[in-house]
């Protein structure tokens, strides 16, 4: 008997401390795209992506152009002569790769350069929605953007006007 009465309250401990915890849901895509900056900072970045872009596909255009010259000339040339000729187009093939990696890559320009100028938005939104967090006593805020397993939530516990607000950008 001790035991059941000792489970229901525990149970009972559980559900009360669960009930008086709050939760928010902010929709991360609305707010970001209510900050001019980070529009102006994205633009930034798709134009100079694009001006990458373009360097990289004329050095491989330039490369197979090598290649198609040195194929319809290939019968006229000499061994040493193909040889010089294959080595240039590998070499410009090679560096058309590397510059897609130096660009592109994994640790390249566009990853530095958006996070010199994401990356202080993104960590001003963060603080904005800690502070909202803590104002309102919310133990939990969740990003309905990125969510997939929010099926439905009620409009009023999005606070993401609040955050707008709290940067200064109010809706």
């Amino acid at each position: 008997m001790r035991k059941i009465i000792l489970t229901l309250c525990l149970v009972a401990a559980g559900i009360a401390g669960a009930a008086a915890q709050k939760f928010a849901l902010v929709d991360m895509e609305y707010i970001l795209r209510n900050i001019p900056s980070y529009e102006m900072a994205n633009e930034q970045l798709n134009q100079q992506s694009q001006r990458w872009e373009n360097e990289v596909n004329e050095v491989s255009k330039e490369a197979e152009s090598m290649y198609k010259n040195y194929q319809s000339e290939m019968v006229f040339l000499t061994d040493e002569q193909k040889k010089k000729r294959e080595e240039a187009i590998v070499a410009k093939e090679k560096q058309a790769t590397d510059l897609r990696y130096k660009y592109f890559g994994p640790e390249g320009e566009l990853f530095k350069k958006r996070q010199a100028l994401i990356q202080p938005i993104q960590e001003e939104v963060y603080n904005a929605v800690k502070a909202v967090a803590t104002e309102k006593g919310y133990m939990t805020i969740f990003d309905r953007a990125s969510s997939q397993s929010i099926v439905f939530a009620s409009p009023a516990i999005d606070v993401s006007n609040e955050v707008l607000a709290k940067l200064g950008y109010s809706k």
